[in-house]
């Protein structure tokens, strides 16, 4: 008897769902990001520091040099001035003065400190122009009396044997007396001997000169041959 074999169709129904459509390649792995790469933001902000710091080192550049250039020009003026005295050598003294930055006040050496001024009284005769001429080389002037007490100073510096041009002069011999610095002339502050100045008109310059041992001014020919007092202010160091 002879077996019969019966075949039966099967089905697989393990078959992928997509069977039949075209498969897609695989996606490509994402790159890491490395977290050495450079960041805009961060280049962006350095730079700008940067920048703000090169700015404030060029305006504290700035402001010093402006500082610097000031306290240059403040030296150079103040040689200047001592150099414009013509003289070598000067005698100062400390004093608590008002003026910024100022401690010592100066007077040409061998000249008589007063208050603000300083006075070198000459011992060589001269006529009033020559002396004057004397005064201006020296950066100075003939003197010029303010008060009573610069002439009560002066006057107690010199030699009672002797007669002073000072910077008062009347060169029209009109009565018109004046100062040698412009200062307005005031005939009831100018300390006259009694009597003077007198009316000759010859007598067109003034003096000091010590009559019965008191100093007066007197009024003499200019072209007379006298000592004299130079007057110049004080410089300040």
């Amino acid at each position: 008897m002879t077996s019969e074999i019966t075949y039966a169709e099967v089905r697989f129904k393990n078959e992928s769902k997509s069977s039949g459509t075209k498969s897609e390649p695989p996606a490509a792995p994402k790159e890491k990001t490395s977290p050495y790469k450079s960041n805009p933001g961060f280049s962006k902000a350095l730079f700008l520091s940067l920048l703000i710091l090169l700015l404030l080192l060029a305006i504290s550049f700035f402001i010093a040099f402006i500082i610097f250039f000031q306290k240059y020009s403040h030296l150079l003026k103040e040689k200047k001035t001592v150099k414009e005295f013509t003289h070598t050598a000067l005698d100062c003294m400390k004093e608590n003065l008002t003026m910024e930055e100022k401690d010592w006040s100066c007077c040409p050496k061998g000249w008589e400190p007063f208050s603000l001024n300083c006075y070198f009284i000459s011992t060589k005769d001269k006529n009033w122009n020559e002396s004057e001429k004397n005064c201006s080389g020296m950066k100075a002037h003939l003197l010029v009396i303010n008060t009573k007490a610069e002439q009560e100073f002066i006057t107690g510096k010199l030699d009672k044997n002797w007669a002073y041009f000072v910077g008062l002069s009347d060169p029209e011999g009109t009565g018109h007396w004046q100062w040698v610095d412009q200062t307005p002339y005031n005939q009831s502050a100018t300390f006259w001997h009694p009597g003077e100045p007198s009316s000759h008109p010859d007598e067109r310059c003034a003096a000091l000169n010590a009559r019965w041992q008191n100093w007066g001014l007197n009024d003499i020919p200019c072209g007379e041959s006298h000592r004299s007092i130079c007057k110049v202010m004080k410089i300040y160091l």
